[in-house]
């Protein structure tokens, strides 16, 4: 029953992804995705994804804002950069990378008290899971396109 959810799943997001890649769609895929891996209960779903929710949006703002502002003025000004410019730009990327580290550091705290251990590293091996396939449906397009 699992492979024929799964082989659904695939199907669905295969032609989701090819439809109208957005990112609400990916998000609702990834939604998916990480309850059947997980398989949730109710009530563990109830209080899981507010957590999850706000440690996915939290992350995606510093790798979106933070992060890609940083790397795009490091790109922009690589061969004109001072040391003192390359230093207050490393400690920024660090910082940065930091955030996100201790963002995971909370999720984990908070779901320890949702989930079992277990399921959140089925967790972490569902998000790896999911990214891969999304990385791979993302490839096979484009190599489709050339």
């Amino acid at each position: 029953m699992k492979i024929f959810i799964i082989s659904i799943f695939i199907l669905l997001f295969t032609v989701n992804v090819y439809a109208q890649p957005n990112r609400d769609k990916i998000k609702a895929l990834k939604v998916s995705f990480i309850t059947e891996r997980l398989d949730l209960s109710a009530k563990e779903a109830e209080k899981f994804w507010p957590v999850y929710n706000a440690y996915d949006d939290a992350t995606l703002k510093i790798k979106h804002q933070d992060m890609r502002a940083i790397k795009r003025e490091i790109r922009q000004n690589l061969e004109t950069l001072s040391d003192e410019k390359a230093d207050a730009l490393l400690n920024s990327l660090v910082e940065a990378e930091n955030k996100l580290h201790n963002e995971k550091i909370q999720l984990v705290s908070k779901l320890k008290k949702i989930i079992s251990p277990q399921k959140i590293i089925l967790l972490r091996a569902a998000e790896d899971d999911f990214n891969r396939k999304l990385f791979e449906q993302l490839r096979s397009k484009r190599r489709g396109k050339d």
